[in-house]
């Protein structure tokens, strides 16, 4: 495996969010170091676009999730986002748009992968439970202490993913106990399914990339909308629908006749 030809970056919500691209990838670096790479409104809106534009393009495998600067992921929402609330109802519209952000993440087809180097709470947290795989570097800590800080509350989805990403048990330590998570203990239970040093999460992103990139497209796409459905989703009709895709494409006939001649598979675009 080479290394990654990424494009120049390409600054978005006012170089808020940095997008560069690299064969079949998506990179998307929060990019607000000096404030912990905390999200503002602008960062979400264009966070919104940027799902909607990628999950149409053909040409993307994966989707990588980062935070600029070395200290965090994400720090959560920025704080002033609140400043001028004055009812619950306020505080449920800001909700609303968070979970149609997370929706708009957790939907998409191909496999998102969030690179977490230190410090990922709150809104960081959720995004970073939103996409399918997770890595860390081992200074990286987890949490969501509001709690002690804000004294707001998550939507339940957002809970409840935390729930099958980190466990109950941890979810209730980050959220009940306001306590942060380490690294090596998000891998003890499945969180993150690699604790790399800072300076190697380029190469482990290189290395999904390159896995996913040889990997079976419509296997991939078939497995999330089975795993975004959950089992309060699952439709038998829809998923005879979705196993007639995959048995009869195109990709499976060619993973049947490579593994027979014991050759490499060349799965379609």
């Amino acid at each position: 495996m080479g290394q990654l030809s990424w494009s120049a970056p390409h600054e978005r919500a006012e170089g808020e969010l940095l997008v560069r691209r690299a064969p079949g990838a998506v990179e998307v670096t929060f990019n607000r170091p000096e404030r912990l790479n905390a999200f503002t409104e602008r960062m979400y809106e264009e966070l919104l676009a940027l799902c909607a534009e990628v999950a149409v393009d053909r040409s993307v495998r994966v989707v990588v999730f980062r935070g600029a600067g070395g200290r965090a992921f994400a720090a959560g929402s920025e704080i002033s986002l609140f400043s001028d609330f004055r009812s619950g109802g306020e505080g449920i519209a800001y909700e609303a748009q968070i979970r149609r952000v997370l929706g708009a993440i957790a939907a998409l087809p191909q496999v998102t992968v969030a690179a977490v180097d230190g410090i990922c709470v709150g809104g960081g947290l959720a995004v970073a439970s939103s996409c399918d795989l997770r890595i860390c570097s081992p200074e990286s800590r987890f949490g969501i202490p509001i709690a002690r800080t804000l004294g707001n509350a998550l939507s339940a989805s957002i809970v409840l993913r935390c729930v099958e990403v980190f466990g109950d048990g941890l979810t209730r330590e980050m959220l009940l106990a306001s306590r942060l998570v380490s690294a090596d203990r998000a891998y003890a239970v499945g969180a993150v399914m690699a604790v790399v040093p800072g300076g190697s999460l380029e190469a482990e992103v290189a290395s999904i990339i390159d896995g996913v990139r040889q990997s079976s497209r419509v296997t991939i796409e078939v497995t999330k909308e089975q795993l975004h459905g959950g089992a309060a989703g699952h439709d038998a009709a829809a998923d005879d629908a979705r196993m007639a895709k995959a048995y009869g494409g195109e990709d499976f006939r060619e993973g049947v006749r490579a593994f027979l001649a014991k050759e490499k598979p060349q799965f379609g675009e």
